[in-house]
């Protein structure tokens, strides 16, 4: 656009020169014209040096401008790759920030499965034990009841223990009246079944709960068992 306007200025300079040297050719004579050639050759060879250095600066500076869009894009595009860089390492960062929420949340859980599994351990240990207890306690006085209640006691499956007694019904002293007994999850004693039924069992179940009075249980069912072999 510049070397357009500057062009146009000299093709203008030019023909005001040429109309100046025409009123004056009329005017002076051929000496003075000759010198005023000279003069107006001298201008013009002047001008157009100037106009070739003012011509070749306009390129340059053309180019100049040229070079520093060029480089006013670069940059732009640059400064758009860092902020899209940006936004991904945000991005990133976000996301590696939940991932290690969900990490913590599932070492949390993990713990909390951990801990609830060891006290599940323990309480099923603690009734284990109380149970083995119970048992050996009972085997301990089998031998008591035998020998006072003609009572016979076995270990059968699923770790219960079945009463056997005899010597009730005075009509058949050996007939059995039997009980089974077991200790439940939550560490009662639980009579599983009872031969010929009892319809006191549940009560005497329930006492015994109650008073962990296992002896008088016992006693209690084989008196029942007695007054049911007189009917």
């Amino acid at each position: 656009m510049s070397n357009i306007k500057t062009e146009d200025e000299i093709a203008l300079f030019e023909r005001e020169i040429k109309d100046f040297w025409n009123k004056f050719k009329s005017i002076y004579g051929s000496e003075q014209i000759n010198q005023t050639l000279a003069l107006r050759d001298s201008c013009k060879e002047s001008i157009k040096t100037l106009s070739e250095k003012w011509s070749k600066k306009l390129k340059e500076e053309d180019l100049m401008i040229d070079k520093i869009q060029e480089y006013s894009d670069e940059i732009l595009q640059q400064s758009k790759r860092i902020s899209e860089d940006q936004e991904h390492l945000t991005e990133i960062k976000s996301n590696l920030n939940h991932e290690e929420e969900q990490r913590k949340d599932l070492t949390d859980s993990i713990q909390e499965l951990k801990e609830e599994l060891m006290k599940k351990k323990e309480i099923i240990s603690s009734k284990n034990k109380a149970t083995k207890e119970r048992l050996e306690r009972l085997c301990k006085s089998k031998a008591l009841f035998e020998e006072r209640l003609g009572l016979e006691i076995r270990r059968i499956h699923n770790e219960q223990l079945q009463f056997i007694f005899r010597h009730i019904d005075h009509k058949d002293p050996e007939k059995p009246y039997v009980f089974t007994l077991s200790i439940n999850e939550q560490g009662d004693y639980e009579v599983t079944s009872c031969s010929p039924p009892l319809d006191c069992i549940a009560e005497f179940q329930l006492k015994v709960r109650e008073t962990n009075n296992f002896s008088a249980f016992v006693a209690n069912i084989r008196k029942a068992f007695t007054a049911l072999s007189y009917k």
